[in-house]
């Protein structure tokens, strides 16, 4: 039994007990609860919330790690990385450097079954790769529009950073038509730059937009910096799949040559009424290519393809991977003084 002289301190400090179902604005003094006019800041929390919560209980489900073991005629090494299905017979989404050399692969889903899974294809030079888990009707998320990503847009990854299964960061998309360099030193365009935070082990796992839909595969972190992740667009990803279903691989258009890029001399930049600052040198011209059987020669400077100013040796991996192989390919370029206009026919490379 409570002595009335604890009631008369409890009353005169102005304390007042409320229980989990009190609402907003309480009026007794120094209550530590939300004020009525922050109610509508906490509403629009909870409602980014709640965005966060349905995408991830509705993707998470198609998010697997991936485990990895290597041997390569030494001791076993294993790896682990992350994963997506992307369709219900199996097929999973991740990174090439994820898998890459690898001679065991299996997949976990998030209720804990682990499945083998076998390698369909990898593209290391926009650094994805595709398996196949043992599985039929399993759950899959699907590959959105990257194109329509703005920056400031909420993006959500998720994925299983340093072994911790099934994690989930938010940001926003910080820039997008960014440039990143994949392993094997090819550019890779268009990345997506964002401010989720990535670990290592979040690798091939799915960058989402706040309807769901999978717009990025999350490729690469910088370590000494704070907040900044990269992810290889969905559109990107859409495109390299599809190839390495239908052929197993990428199939990309080559000229068969070595070049590097080069000042362009402005007096005939300004004769020709060249846009370029720069050119691209030929160095070297393979016999068998199709560059030397066109005429091109060692010592040239390419200045456009296909009507597009090409200033680097990138601006030429470009163009070439979205031309058609097989297809005439308008090539214009300087021979000393003189300005030529070659036609070109890109051929499958081979690696």
């Amino acid at each position: 039994m409570r002595r009335s002289t604890d009631m008369d301190e409890t009353e005169r400090s102005g304390l007042k007990l409320v229980g989990s179902d009190g609402e907003f604005g309480g009026e007794a003094n120094g209550s530590c609860r939300i004020k009525k006019e922050d109610a509508s800041d906490v509403e629009l929390l909870d409602a980014y919330s709640r965005a966060v919560i349905t995408v991830v209980d509705t993707v998470g489900p198609a998010v697997v790690g991936i485990a990895v073991a290597k041997r390569g005629g030494g001791p076993e090494m294993s790896g682990a990385g992350t994963g997506v299905l992307i369709a219900p017979d199996g097929y999973v989404l991740t990174n090439d450097h994820v898998v890459q050399g690898s001679d065991q692969v299996t997949v976990t889903l998030q209720d804990g079954v682990t499945l083998p899974a076998a390698l369909v294809g990898t593209d290391p030079a926009t650094d994805l790769a595709v398996l196949r888990a043992e599985g039929a009707g399993l759950p899959y998320a699907n590959l959105g529009d990257s194109a329509a990503l703005r920056a400031g847009q909420l993006v959500i990854a998720i994925g299983n950073p340093l072994g911790f299964q099934s994690t989930v960061s938010t940001g926003v998309v910080s820039a997008l038509g960014r440039a990143l360099r994949s392993r094997e030193g090819r550019l890779i365009e268009n990345i997506i730059q964002h401010t989720a935070p990535l670990n290592p082990g979040n690798s091939g796992g799915p960058l989402v937009d706040s309807r769901g839909r999978v717009v990025g595969i999350n490729t690469a972190i910088i370590m000494a910096a704070q907040g900044i992740g990269f992810s290889v667009p969905a559109n990107t990803a859409r495109l390299v799949v599809s190839q390495l279903l239908t052929h197993g691989r990428v199939r990309r258009g080559t000229l068969g040559l070595a070049a590097q890029q080069l000042p362009l001399n402005r007096q005939l930049a300004r004769y020709y009424h060249l846009q370029n600052k720069f050119a691209v040198e030929v160095v070297a011209v393979s016999e068998r290519g199709s560059a030397y059987q066109a005429g091109i020669r060692q010592g040239d400077h390419l200045v456009s393809l296909n009507g597009q100013i090409v200033e680097s040796v990138d601006d030429v991996h470009r163009i070439l991977a979205d031309w058609p192989i097989g297809k005439e390919l308008p090539v214009v370029l300087l021979r000393g003084t003189e300005l030529m206009h070659v036609p070109v026919t890109p051929v499958e490379s081979a690696g």
